[in-house]
Parts: structure tokens; C-alpha cells; sequence
């Protein structure tokens, strides 16, 4: 993907976020890794709004080169981006949204190290796997950049490899190798979210064999 490529997938992904509700107001950023640097959505940016040219560019060490201010996470998406491809080298996008359903969930009490979802469902199992809750922390913390790089460092190095990562009270950051591939991860998400806050009684989870089955059959990431 060349970066005017990128450039424009990112304003359609934006577009089509913003379009169906997993991205409101000027809440989310995407980002793309390219060879030499990094684009991504401009601080405060609508994503249902995006001009291609006005996309923050900075450089490989991550100062800013062009377009407006960068948004702040791009400390947090150059982390992602640093231990993701240790295991998966064509990790070429993050997207980050404040989702409601995924939020929703993180507003209930939970365990410490306890994860967003269970294996609920085998599109969830096979596209998005597991999901590490990384405790709060401030919009933009540094401390929230090294959390989600040890969970992904973690669960990498322990053969199960993860795809995204949710900030309580913040919600999701979602990698693949395309901004388009990252999208649906994140519409999975969401919308395994919204079945399990709204299913009642709580559903049990798939069996070990049954995602053994996916695992064979489909690769799955669980």
C-alpha cells in the first residue's frame, strides 16, 4: 500500500466507522505504519470527517513532518506497533475507539488481569481471540503504553498472540496488517460485546474442544 493509498483507506475506514456508530464526536484514531514513518488521524479530528491530506505524518522516531497536530495516542500506537510486529511483522494498522458496548462492559467490577470476553462465539474465537483488560489510566499516559505493550509481549510469548487490547473506561486498540482487516476485528469485538452485556442468562462459553476444532480447521488465535 503506497502512503496516498493509505491516506485514503484510512479517511474510508474513518467514514464507514463514524457511519455506523463505533466511533462518535471526535472520540477514535487510526494509524498506519509505513516504511519510513507513521500516519495518523489528527488530534481532536472527527473520523467521519477526514481530509487524506490534512493526516498527521511523522518520521520513523516519531516527529511530526506534516499535516495537523498528531493525536496524542500516537505514543501509545507507536508502542502497539513495537511489540505487535515481534509476532506478527505485517501489523500495519491501529485503530482505537471509545465503542460503547466494549466500554460498557469494563464499567462492571472485575478481577485484576481479567479479560474483556469469553469464547462466546467462533467468528469471535477465529478473528479477535483473546482481549486483555489493561487497568485505567489517563487519556495518553505513558503508563498505559507500557501496559498494553507487556500484555502483548505476554500473551505473545506464551504462543497465543493477541490482536487487540481493551483501556478500561476508554475502550478497544485493534491491529492487523490493514486498515480494512483492522476494522472488522473491531466490528467483531463490538458487536460480540453487545451480545454478551445484552444476553441474559449469561451464555457458557465455547468448550476446549470446540475451539481446538477452530484452531485446527481455521487457525484461530485463541
Amino acid at each position: 500500500m503506497t502512503e496516498s493509498e493509505a491516506r485514503d483507506e484510512i479517511c474510508r475506514v474513518g467514514r464507514s466507522l463514524f457511519a455506523r456508530g463505533y466511533v462518535h464526536a471526535t472520540a477514535g484514531n487510526i494509524s498506519v505504519r509505513l516504511d519510513d514513518g507513521f500516519l495518523i488521524t489528527p488530534t481532536d479530528a472527527c473520523l467521519g470527517f477526514l481530509d487524506p491530506a490534512r493526516l498527521a505524518r511523522l518520521d520513523a522516531q516519531g516527529v511530526q513532518t506534516g499535516g495537523d497536530r498528531a493525536s496524542k495516542t500516537i505514543a501509545l500506537h507507536r508502542r502497539i506497533y513495537a511489540a505487535a510486529t515481534r509476532f506478527d511483522a505485517q501489523t500495519r494498522c491501529v485503530i482505537h475507539t471509545h465503542s460503547t458496548h466494549c466500554v460498557a462492559l469494563t464499567l462492571r467490577p472485575h478481577a485484576e488481569g481479567e479479560e474483556l470476553l469469553p469464547a462466546l462465539t467462533p467468528y469471535f474465537v477465529m478473528k479477535v481471540g483473546h482481549v486483555p483488560l489493561i487497568p485505567y489510566h489517563r487519556p495518553g499516559a505513558e503508563a498505559a503504553a507500557e501496559a498494553v505493550a507487556q500484555a502483548i509481549e505476554q500473551r505473545g510469548a506464551q504462543g497465543t498472540p493477541i490482536r487487540a487490547v481493551m483501556l478500561e473506561r476508554l475502550g478497544p486498540n485493534v491491529w492487523h496488517d490493514t486498515p480494512a482487516a483492522a476494522m472488522a476485528t473491531l466490528e467483531e469485538l463490538e458487536e460480540t460485546a453487545k451480545l454478551w452485556g445484552s444476553a441474559d442468562p449469561k451464555p457458557a462459553e465455547l468448550t476446549a474442544a470446540q475451539i481446538d476444532e477452530l484452531r485446527r480447521h481455521f487457525g484461530a488465535r485463541w
